[in-house]
């Protein structure tokens, strides 16, 4: 009996021992047991009524709006004229404003291999009021068409204000749901962090650029009404030597321009804008990033200007994750990472958004930055100056979902799921924000997964950040 009780006792300690094994390395967060339509999705046919041309002849189409200037009080409205340049003159007025401005823009075309494009328009209005509706026509004569936007309100550390987050959108059935979903969110975002992968165009054959202009028409109906904030991914490359494409980013560039210049930036590709109480950092995967090149050096320059005192909410938006947990574009980041990671601890960022994998995960606070080769430390690690990472690059695409994750969930991953959806960052004031990822097939108000993010500046925590030591 004794012998047996002991046995028994042995047994069960062995058992427990390898519990606890296992639950010391499979210490991540939660893995969603959600299951999700895994079949790849074809781009919506180009009869599709989100691709729909105005009716009327060279009307302008695929009309988007971003900052244009570093604070808030100006707009880059870009539209197309497919058939002849008309009109690069935009009038606007204030709402219950009798008075009526204008102000004339440029346009500019490109030919990319077989393709030519219709006449892109950008034009910059300046010296507009914070927190005001403001509506604003393109064309001219019968070709008309008139939209609106409200401005930000005025940059300070208590302004609430709310972002939507969406990434790797393409053009299918999804991306519209997708959108859908956003745009019917009850907690209605104010302007769209995009984290790169646009239209998908270089998927087909040539790089069909014709797939650009179904894309900007799609978007229309949200990125005509509210600012997108962009940054490029690996589909916006383009870079095709067969065809004679060499210069990266030539449809991109073209067709969205954006305020690098007022940041110091010598690239439409990495730049910065304050909105309300955020100070949003753009950079790109995709172009040169180590030491010494133009990007590492504006960042480099940029950080330490951020006043906190005056916009609290610091946000970095990039293509590429620099923490991921899935099979797909593993460690893909992992050079990036390697040479920015501890600036965004130092400088005590409060959160990263980015694309790329096709799917979400969102990271516990960790950083991975105390490595110097004969150490041995490399390993992520708690730390409470270090961002909290979110991968949301799961728009909708043609490409479909990834599925396959590492296992165990890795310590540093709280929650992955691989599902479509959008994001919502709600800035409530100086010191909390609420982010909610929310699943296309939820309902509007659902968030299936969220946090209060307390601000890293505003209410920092005891124990220094392994950056210091």
């Amino acid at each position: 009996m004794g012998v047996k009780w002991m046995s028994d006792n042995i047994l069960v300690l062995a058992v427990l021992g390898l519990i606890l094994r296992i639950a010391e390395v499979c210490d991540g967060g939660i893995t969603s047991s959600y299951v999700r339509n895994k079949d790849l999705a074809r781009d919506m046919p180009l009869d599709s009524d989100v691709f729909r041309v105005p009716p009327v002849y060279n009307a302008p189409q695929q009309v988007h709006i971003t900052q244009g200037d570093h604070e808030g009080k100006s707009v880059i409205i870009s539209w197309i004229t497919p058939d002849e340049p008309g009109s690069s003159t935009v009038l606007y007025w204030a709402e219950n404003c009798e008075v009526k401005n204008r102000a004339k823009g440029i346009f500019l075309t490109y030919k990319y291999f077989n393709y030519t494009s219709g006449y892109i328009h950008h034009c910059t209005i300046d010296n507009l009021e914070f927190d005001t509706k403001y509506y604003y026509e393109v064309g001219f004569g019968y070709t008309t068409r008139q939209f609106w936007f409200r401005t930000p309100p005025s940059v300070g550390p208590d302004v609430p204000y709310t972002f939507g987050l969406i990434g790797d959108l393409g053009q299918t059935p999804d991306s519209n749901i997708t959108l859908t979903h956003y745009e019917l969110n009850p907690t209605k975002g104010q302007t769209v962090l995009f984290v790169g992968d646009l239209s998908y165009a270089d998927a087909y054959p040539f790089h069909d650029n014709g797939r650009w202009d179904t894309w900007g028409r799609f978007i229309e109906r949200s990125a005509a009404y509210q600012p997108w904030i962009t940054t490029v991914g690996n589909h916006e490359l383009d870079f095709a030597p067969d065809l004679g494409e060499t210069k990266p980013f030539k449809p991109y560039t073209k067709r969205f321009h954006v305020p690098y210049k007022v940041s110091k930036s010598t690239s439409p590709l990495w730049y910065s804008i304050k909105r309300a109480s955020a100070y949003i950092i753009v950079l790109s995967s995709y172009s040169a990033y180590g030491k010494y090149t133009p990007q590492y050096k504006w960042l480099e320059s940029e950080l330490p200007k951020v006043n906190r005192a005056e916009t609290p909410w610091l946000i970095v938006i990039i293509h590429c994750p620099l923490y991921s947990s899935y099979v797909h574009h593993y460690m893909e980041g992992e050079t990036m990472r390697v040479m920015y990671e501890k600036w965004l601890v130092e400088y005590k960022v409060d959160v990263v958004f980015a694309g790329h994998v096709h799917a979400y995960e969102r990271s516990e606070r960790v950083s991975n930055i105390a490595y110097n080769i004969v150490n041995g430390l490399c390993e992520p690690i708690g730390d409470q100056s270090a961002p909290v990472y979110i991968t949301i690059g799961d728009g909708g695409n043609l490409e479909g979902l990834v599925t396959e994750m590492t296992e165990p969930q890795p310590s540093y991953s709280a929650y992955r799921e691989a599902s479509f959806g959008h994001g919502i960052f709600d800035i409530k004031n100086r010191t909390h924000a609420f982010f909610g990822w929310h699943r296309n097939q939820d309902g509007y108000a659902v968030e299936a997964d969220s946090l209060w993010l307390h601000n890293r500046y505003w209410k920092p925590f005891r124990e220094p950040s392994v950056a210091l030591l």
